[in-house]
């Protein structure tokens, strides 16, 4: 129950300050910054792994855990469960930052500012490399959990500060789900719930090929 308590608790504070800062930003005229954004996500994935990996790995996204199960790390049996707790924790978050933030239109949520085909390919590529990332660094900094973090949360904070503007940047389905139920916005909710599970898988699969 710990491991999932501890994925609950993470992608809370994950959705919490990630789409927090996107709602300060669009309620005070971009006070907050493109720049600012991607820091919070970035940050907020840094200090995530750093305290809760030892308990849980910190996915904290359900194209992780399911990614992270196909390649044999994680086990089958535990997807299931991380997931409905990183959903229930998401959830939690969009519905306090909409108590908080009464007047916000999107309420952080992910939405193409171009076609849904140019999203949607972006987001299975950012997820793609961020996957490999996660792969990777799970391999060669096992022991090292803080430079761990620090790499793979500046890799989010680098795909949110030039992929954002476009498509959300979102990379996690939770983070977009989240924010489209709570504010009953679906219109484009596809594409954030299929393309980071087919970019994650992908990753997998070369991941595979290139550490042989």
């Amino acid at each position: 129950m710990s491991k999932y308590a501890a994925e609950f608790a993470g992608t809370f504070a994950l959705v919490f300050l990630g789409t927090g800062a996107a709602i300060v930003n669009e309620i005070s005229n971009g006070a907050v910054t493109q720049m600012g954004i991607a820091a919070a996500f970035g940050l907020s994935v840094m200090g995530i792994i750093s305290t809760l990996s030892p308990i849980s790995g910190s996915h904290v996204n359900p194209a992780v855990t399911i990614a992270l199960a196909v390649n044999n790390h994680f086990p089958y049996k535990q997807v299931i469960p991380y997931i409905f707790s990183q959903t229930a924790g998401a959830l939690l978050a969009s519905c306090l930052l909409r108590q908080l933030f009464p007047g916000s239109l999107f309420l952080g949520g992910t939405l193409p500012s171009g076609t849904a085909m140019q999203s949607f390919v972006l987001e299975l590529l950012l997820t793609f490399v961020l996957m490999l990332v996660i792969l990777q660094a799970g391999k060669t900094l096992h022991n090292k959990k803080v430079w761990a973090a620090s790499v793979i949360g500046g890799v989010v904070f680098l795909e949110a500060l030039f992929a954002g503007p476009v498509c959300g940047a979102s990379m996690n389905p939770v983070r977009s789900f989240a924010p489209a139920v709570i504010n009953n916005h679906w219109q484009y909710l596809w594409i954030y719930l299929t393309a980071p599970f087919l970019g994650a898988l992908a990753a997998v699969l070369v991941f595979k090929i290139i550490k042989k």
